[in-house]
C-alpha cells in the first residue's frame, strides 16, 4: 500500500509542471544573457547605418570614376550636410547637370542621425546651400582620366560620437579609414 502511495505522489508531482521559483530563475538567466549581449554589441562600437553608408559611398565613387573614364566625361560631387549628389558636365550647354540617365548616381540622402563633413584640398567646406540655389558646380571633381580632386569626406553620427573618413590612398583609390569613436559628445 505504501508503495502505491509513493507512486501516486511522484506521478502527481511529475504532472504538476514548473514552480514559480523555477520559472523566475529561467527568466532571470535569459535577462542576464540578453543584457550581456546588448552591452557587448554597444561596447564594440558597431554602427550598422554608418558602416553601410560608408561602403555605399566608396562603391559609388569607384563606379562614377569608371563611368567617367568609359564615357570620357567629367563628373562631380555636390555635398550637403545630409546628402550628396553626382553631377555631369554637359559640354553642349557648358553647365553642370544632374545625372538623369543613371539612377545609381542620383541624389543620396543619408539616414536620420548621420551627417557629412567635407575638406577639399586641405580646406573645410561649408555644406549649407540655399534651398533655391540653381548652381550645380561640384565641390569635388571626377575627371575623365579617373583622377579626383583631393578631398576627405567624413560620415558621422550626429554629435560626433562615431565617424568614418574617406580619402584617397597612395594609389588614388578612395578608401574608408577605420571608424573613430569619441568618448564625449561635441556640442
Amino acid at each position: 500500500m505504501a508503495f502505491s502511495r509513493n507512486r501516486r505522489r511522484r506521478a502527481a508531482r511529475a504532472g504538476a509542471g514548473f514552480t514559480l521559483i523555477e520559472i523566475l530563475v529561467v527568466v532571470l538567466i535569459i535577462g542576464v544573457i540578453s543584457a550581456g549581449i546588448m552591452l557587448s554589441v554597444t561596447l564594440t562600437g558597431r554602427d550598422r547605418d554608418l558602416e553601410k553608408e560608408s561602403e555605399r559611398f566608396v562603391a559609388l565613387i569607384s563606379y562614377a570614376r569608371e563611368q567617367s573614364e568609359l564615357q570620357t566625361r567629367e563628373y562631380g560631387l555636390i555635398f550637403q550636410d545630409d546628402s550628396y549628389e553626382f553631377v555631369a558636365y554637359d559640354t553642349r550647354r557648358q553647365l553642370w547637370r544632374t545625372v538623369f540617365e543613371d539612377d545609381a548616381l542620383g541624389l543620396r540622402r543619408l539616414p536620420d542621425g548621420l551627417d557629412l563633413k567635407l575638406v577639399v584640398e586641405a580646406r573645410p567646406v561649408v555644406l549649407k546651400r540655399p534651398a533655391n540655389a540653381k548652381d550645380k558646380t561640384p565641390q569635388v571633381m571626377i575627371y575623365s582620366t579617373g583622377d579626383l580632386t583631393s578631398f576627405e569626406v567624413t560620415l558621422e553620427r550626429e554629435g560626433g560620437v562615431r565617424s568614418i573618413s574617406h580619402a584617397q590612398d597612395d594609389k588614388g583609390k578612395v578608401v574608408a579609414k577605420p571608424m573613430v569613436e569619441s568618448k564625449g559628445n561635441r556640442a
